[in-house]
Formats: C-alpha cells, sequence, structure tokens
C-alpha cells in the first residue's frame, strides 16, 4: 500500500498546477440517485475548492425524473435519447431538477464546508435557449418527424453570475432548465450544457462523472479503458462504434467544449469513491481524458 505521504507528495505537482482555474464538474448517473456516491462526490469538490480551484457543478437527474412520472401514473417518452416533454412532464423536471437534486448538493456543500449556490439556468439569464426543431426519426422502418415538447439547446451562455458567485468563494451549482427569449422554461440535455458552461468560462477542464469507467474498446471488459483520446480520433472511434450509443452525446459535448477553449475533458466513473481526486491528483488517473494535440 502507497503511504500516505507518498499519496500527498505525488498530488503535490497537479495541485500546483490546477491552482485558481475553473473547473466543471457534471454529476450524473448514481452520482444523482445515490445519496453516498453524492456526499463523496461533494466533498472532493469541498476539498479542491480549499486547495484553491474553482469547482463549477452541473447536474442531470434523468433517472429522478422518470422515477417521479411513473409514482404520478405518467409513462416516460423517448425519441434519439432525448425525453419528450409535454406540460407536465416539464413540471416534474423542474421541481425535481430544481427543487430536489440542486438543493440536496447544495445542503451537502454546506454541511462539509463549503458554500453551495443553487442556479437554475434562468437565474441571471445564464442559459438562453431556444427550442428544438422537430426531429427525424425512424420508427418501425418509417421516418417521421417528431416534435419533443419543451426541449431546448442552448443559444447563449451568459455566465456573470456564475464567475461573481466562484470570485466570492461560493461553489454554484447549476441545474439544466433554461428559459427562452419568450420567458419559457426549457428542458436541456445536462452533458451539452456543461460542455457550454465550460466552453464559456473557458475553464481548465470539463469532468462528466458517469456510470462507466471511460471510453471502453469492448463495453463488456473495463480493462479495455482508453486512458486518452485525442479531439481528432473520436469521429474515427464512433466509426468503428467504440464510442456508441449513451456515450456518443457525452463525447459530442466533450468535443465542442475542447473547440470552445476548454483544456481537457475527463469522463470518469463516478460511483467509485473519490474518483475525482484520483484523475486530477494521480498519474495514472482513472477514466479517460479528452485532449487536442498540440
Amino acid at each position: 500500500m502507497q503511504k500516505r505521504e507518498n499519496i500527498l507528495i505525488e498530488a503535490l505537482p497537479y495541485i500546483r498546477e490546477f491552482y485558481d482555474s475553473i473547473m466543471v464538474i457534471k454529476m450524473g448517473g448514481h452520482a444523482i440517485v445515490d445519496h453516498e456516491i453524492m456526499e463523496k462526490i461533494v466533498q472532493d469538490i469541498v476539498l479542491l475548492k480549499f486547495v484553491g480551484i474553482h469547482p463549477v457543478i452541473v447536474h442531470g437527474g434523468g433517472p429522478e425524473i422518470t422515477e417521479k412520472m411513473e409514482r404520478m401514473g405518467k409513462k416516460p417518452e423517448f425519441v434519439a435519447g432525448l425525453r419528450v416533454t409535454d406540460d407536465e412532464t416539464l413540471e416534474i423536471a423542474r421541481m425535481v431538477l430544481v427543487g430536489n437534486v440542486n438543493s440536496k448538493i447544495v445542503s451537502l456543500i454546506n454541511k462539509h464546508g463549503g458554500k453551495g449556490a443553487g442556479l437554475s439556468g434562468s437565474d441571471g439569464r445564464l442559459i438562453v435557449a431556444r427550442k428544438l426543431a422537430p426531429q427525424r426519426v425512424n420508427v418501425g422502418g418509417v421516418e417521421k418527424e417528431i416534435d419533443l415538447g419543451w426541449v431546448g439547446e442552448t443559444e447563449v451562455i451568459n455566465p456573470e453570475i456564475v464567475m461573481i458567485l466562484a470570485g466570492k468563494g461560493y461553489i454554484p451549482v447549476i441545474s439544466p432548465i433554461a428559459t427562452d427569449e419568450k420567458g419559457n422554461d426549457l428542458n436541456v440535455n445536462a452533458d451539452t450544457v456543461a460542455g457550454d458552461i465550460a466552453a464559456a468560462l473557458k475553464a481548465r477542464k470539463l469532468i462528466s462523472l458517469t456510470d462507466v469507467p471511460g471510453v471502453l474498446r469492448d463495453p463488456k471488459n473495463k480493462e479495455t479503458r482508453i486512458s486518452k483520446v485525442a479531439f481528432d480520433e473520436i469521429e474515427s472511434l464512433i466509426a468503428d462504434n467504440i464510442i456508441n450509443a449513451g456515450m456518443i452525446p457525452k463525447i459530442k459535448s466533450s468535443a465542442s467544449a475542447i473547440e470552445g477553449g476548454v483544456g481537457q475533458v475527463h469522463i470518469i466513473d463516478g460511483s467509485l469513491p473519490h474518483s475525482l481526486l484520483l484523475e486530477l491528483f494521480t498519474h495514472e488517473g482513472i477514466g479517460t481524458m479528452i485532449y487536442r494535440r498540440e
């Protein structure tokens, strides 16, 4: 077992390198539904704040929204991985994301000695979105045009409120409910929001906490994790079906974040205890890092 002092010494150059930088952390998967995992992640994030890093949290809440809908007798509907969001579904999403998940994360930050500040995309015009155009999808061999309802895509990020809070020592916690120019609320994909906010803040890193160890050459074998993926390799990995299914939106939001000026993107398994610290402050890391070649 590595001596404790060696672990601390190994972390020192990383702490020095990342001091005073912004890191956007996207919390999803088990990090949202399992309270114990959420608490360990929040501890890590508070530690980052106390070693001089400025963490900004963006969270999803898909599984909780689905569970709440089913409890209320409403069947969730998905098209091309996006939730069809009618008036009632939007109300449930708002209740879960803003009223439940966001406030839980803020409370845990405060419990562990940090200062959490809950925001939705509507606050300070943080995320101005537009309604997503109808999507053309293949249903049983027939191509149809489907309106997803109150689902949005980012139009503009106004990061001033986040920068003010982070600069005053707060940890901003952002839920992906945005507003359009007419004042309508829209549910926006949390991976996309995290990438857009990271780009607007010119974050040093975007870290996506998921339920998988990163990009795997063989999805059934965790030992086939690819530790580093260059930005220009992404399309060929998608073409070879190595990046597929639910990993595609995560990788695409990662790519747009790097195009927007983010240093690196990390995809890690948030269910592993203290995975955030292991990825950032050890030589090996535990996930997949996406980077732009020099």
